[in-house]
């Protein structure tokens, strides 16, 4: 339960409210595009709150709590405004990177949590830091973002990059010796997740123990390469990391049995769960293809709200039942609550910044492209009626330019127009590329 909001901040909590409710009215409305102009508005009228907020704070006698009402609305509200930042195009805004900073921390979380994974998949998530990093320095230089979103977004980009650090650390200290067997862990425990998250059409395990069981025995052939307990260097001596791949074959022994233990389906009571996983990572499956054309960053929202609810299910990294007990079926939720989470990571991260508005254009000039490169492939001769149809595509397209700028339905100019004139220049030059190649129609 939450703690008791102050007096002094219950007006503030009053306000955020209200304007957590209008964004997710704003989100929900299909038939317009997402202003620019309304949203900043939005995030000038968040920002004033925040001022006084922290004024409020400056004068209590004590610090509120993480669980502070007006703090969890808070975190509700920028994360929405994140969203709303990227569907608006302005990606390589400090605002915008506050949601991606809060799915990063859960993926990376997990990570640290599970222990698996390899140095070389941390490498994205320490390469988008890095931007969002540079991001939120160029603003804070220009003073283009106010000093309070601006702690809080420093505060968020902070955790991150200790949990990365705690992750680099742990990776860094395996031995060359030991890196081959912690990397087939690491496979064998997903691979057994994988397997585990396949289900029927009524939502059911759909898998059998002989799938699992040769995993059983590649763990035993691993095991018995340990010499009283340790792993060997060919010199006899004992190289460093024997408690992260130990740590992680008796994770995979563990996985292993629970697998077979539920493979004739999850605990009853873990089943609800269960089911809304199994929903949520379809769904994200089909964005991860779709996501350009059927949805708005902001769809993203009701994603991130599930995917926290059941994380938070959790205690001490497992779900329990009403008796306190630990139910079979533990493998295969977190594989797919982790999967969740890196496809919902995975959409968010190739967000272009493009405004809703140049949305269809930018698509279909994507389109154009393929089937012209796909033309260029297979090559000529190629008569002028052929390359027609393209063409006239592209001279449309080109056509809905004023002043060379693409322009919204109230004359504004949104964001993108960079990426999509040089997507349309592109297409331009392959059309001439092709030119030599056009033959006579007779």
């Amino acid at each position: 339960m939450t703690n008791r909001v102050p007096d002094e901040e219950l007006s503030i909590l009053e306000a955020i409210i209200g304007i957590r409710n209008r964004l997710h009215a704003l989100k929900k409305d299909r038939q317009t595009y997402i202003k620019s102009s309304t949203v900043t508005e939005i995030y000038d009228e968040v920002t004033e709150h925040v001022k006084k907020l922290n004024e409020i704070r400056e004068q209590a006698t004590e610090s509120p709590t993480s669980d502070n009402r007006v703090n969890v609305v808070l975190d509700d509200v920028f994360q929405l405004l994140s969203l709303f930042f990227m569907a608006i195009g302005k990606n390589n805004e400090s605002p915008a990177t506050y949601a991606q900073l809060a799915t990063i921390k859960q993926c990376l979380d997990h990570l640290n949590e599970s222990g698996v994974y390899t140095l070389d998949e941390l490498t994205p998530y320490q390469n988008r830091l890095i931007e969002m990093s540079k991001i939120i320095k160029n603003d804070e230089e220009n003073n283009a973002i106010a000093e309070p979103h601006l702690k809080l977004l420093k505060k968020k980009l902070k955790s991150c990059e200790t949990v990365l650090s705690l992750l680099l650390e742990s990776g860094s200290n395996l031995s060359d010796e030991l890196t081959p067997i912690h990397h087939r862990l690491v496979e064998i425990k997903r691979e057994l997740g994988a397997i585990g998250s396949r289900s029927n059409l009524d939502n059911t395990p759909s898998f059998q123990i002989s799938e699992v069981r040769p995993y059983q025995d590649e763990l035993r052939s691993i095991d018995s390469k340990r010499v009283g307990g340790s792993f060997l260097a060919p010199d006899g001596s004992i190289p460093p990391g024997q408690a992260q791949v130990i740590g992680l074959l008796e994770e995979c022994y563990e996985c292993a049995h629970d697998l077979i233990a539920s493979q004739d389906d999850v605990a009853g009571t873990l089943k609800p769960i269960y089911h809304r996983l199994i929903e949520l990572k379809s769904l994200l499956e089909q964005l991860t293809l779709t996501h350009r054309w059927t949805s708005r960053e902001t769809d993203m929202w009701a994603f991130q709200l599930q995917l926290n609810e059941i994380d938070h299910m959790r205690k001490n990294g497992k779900f329990y039942d009403n008796e306190g007990n630990v139910p079979e079926g533990q493998t295969v939720l977190l594989h797919l609550l982790r999967k969740c989470y890196r496809l919902l990571y995975k959409i968010l991260s190739s967000s272009e910044p493009i405004a809703e508005p140049l949305m269809p254009i930018h698509n279909q000039l994507l389109t154009v492209r393929r089937f012209l490169i796909e033309v260029k492939k297979f090559g000529g001769p190629f008569t002028a009626r052929e390359l027609y149809p393209y063409q006239m595509k592209l001279a449309s397209i080109d056509n809905m330019r004023v002043d060379g700028k693409f322009l919204d339905e109230d004359g504004s100019i949104p964001e993108g127009q960079g990426i999509v004139m040089a997507l349309l220049n592109e297409c331009y030059d392959i059309l001439f590329e092709l030119k030599p190649d056009v033959v006579d129609d007779n």
